[in-house]
């Protein structure tokens, strides 16, 4: 099968791009399917770029690049959808080639067959309105949501698209905002050699060293951007309340992402935790930071799924996650997980830190636990269960473009 993949960028540093790498190395090497992946940058992926991959080779990853402009995100995205779509007609007609379906993550093109659903951003774009971010940034975040939300109005509400989702979470939100009930649900895998206690630790000593974490430092992992929405004001709060009601156990936060760090620096040392909060950028290997830490921490205030828990999982860290977070839907509160009432709630973030780097027993069982819960999940099972999915979406195009023709 041959089939057009659409993202602005792929590489493994991100959730949604790293399930998607995930994704296509396996559809290309277990299913023996060609890949026409059209996108701005791509690493991290086993791909040759057009023209030097040759359009009939089967099995493989041709990368199409896109090109792209120095903008505001808004006009960037723009003019993202125009140019995917000239470059993917551009390659149609030299190469005389046309895909069997058209795949995207999310809201990538306006004429994908296929659509996995990693966000909803109707919902994301209803936490944005409380937090009245004022200026020219302010008004530049509501007309980039205005514009998303538009289009998935139009795209996810048109029952000629196929729609997936990596959670129960976002499958019901895509029936509340557009009555979209028809919705197959395929959670997100992980690597279980690759994420696992065995590979991670020769990496602990060392980067717990380069982080000036010692061996009685309890150190706490948050991964994800847009860290207002990740819940990391909060957790900074739960941090100085363990710190004040708990010195005896020092606390030390890994915050990995991309955002503006400005403010939650000056919140940090507001709260006299700056010394023991560390920011980082997304790396290639992110193991690192799991092998550096005793907890995985996930207050985030909407998640469709939440990779790094899953990923935290497999590597034997405990873990505290939102109920707003997809995963949840595959988790047993205080069997392997500790899963919050309430993500804002910093006493009762402060409350859960507490107990797992108090408990050491309990710390132990959840972790345990929580292996196996991950065990259960795959890339595998993931581009298998996808592929179905493309496979009938490809035969219902198929014959839909032969009556067309007969009539």
């Amino acid at each position: 099968m041959r089939i057009a993949a659409i993202s602005p960028f792929v590489d493994r540093q991100h959730g949604t791009e790293r399930a998607l790498a995930e994704l296509l190395d396996r559809l290309s090497t277990q299913h023996r399917d060609t890949i026409d992946l059209y996108a701005q940058t791509v690493s991290d992926l086993n791909c040759g770029p057009y023209p030097a991959a040759r359009a009939s080779d089967s099995g493989k990853i041709i990368w199409h690049p896109v090109s792209s402009f120095a903008a505001p995100h808004l006009i960037r995205f723009l003019g993202w959808l125009l140019l995917n779509r000239w470059t993917r007609r551009r390659h149609e007609r030299v190469s005389h080639t046309i895909p069997d379906v058209v795949f995207s993550p999310g809201i990538n093109a306006l004429d994908a067959d296929l659509i996995l659903v990693h966000a909803v951003f109707h919902r994301i774009a209803e936490l944005q309105q409380s937090r009245n971010i004022g200026g020219l940034r302010g008004l530049h975040r509501r007309l980039y949501y205005a514009l998303i939300c538009s289009l998935e109005r139009r795209v996810y509400g048109d029952p000629r698209v196929t729609l997936a989702a990596i959670s129960r979470h976002t499958a019901a939100q895509l029936a509340r905002y557009f009555g979209r009930h028809d919705v197959t649900v395929i959670p997100n895998g992980v690597d279980a050699e690759h994420f696992s206690p065995a590979a991670l630790a020769t990496m602990r000593e060392r980067y717990r060293q380069e982080w000036n974490c010692s061996p009685r430092d309890f150190v706490l992992l948050l991964i994800g951007n847009d860290w207002r929405n990740k819940g990391l004001k909060t957790l900074l709060e739960a941090c100085a309340q363990h710190h004040a009601q708990h010195g005896d156990v020092p606390v030390h936060l890994l915050v990995v992402g991309q955002d503006e760090q400005a403010p939650f620096r000056r919140e940090a040392e507001k709260l006299g935790i700056a010394e023991r909060v560390h920011f980082f950028a997304p790396v290639p290997d992110v193991r690192i930071f799991y092998a550096a830490a005793d907890a995985l921490v996930a207050p985030s205030l909407e998640d469709s799924f939440n990779l790094p828990v899953l990923e935290a999982m497999s590597c034997g860290l405990p873990v505290v996650v939102s109920p707003a977070a997809g995963v949840t839907d595959w988790l047993a509160h205080g069997k392997d997980s500790i899963v919050l009432e309430d993500p804002e709630n910093a006493g009762e973030l402060a409350a859960a830190i507490r107990f797992l780097a108090t408990n050491l027993a309990r710390r132990e069982a959840i972790a345990s636990s929580g292996l196996r819960t991950a065990a259960k999940f795959s890339w595998v099972t993931h581009a298998n269960e996808l592929r179905k999915l493309l496979v009938n979406v490809a035969a219902r195009k198929s014959r839909r473009e032969s009556r067309q023709t007969s009539v």
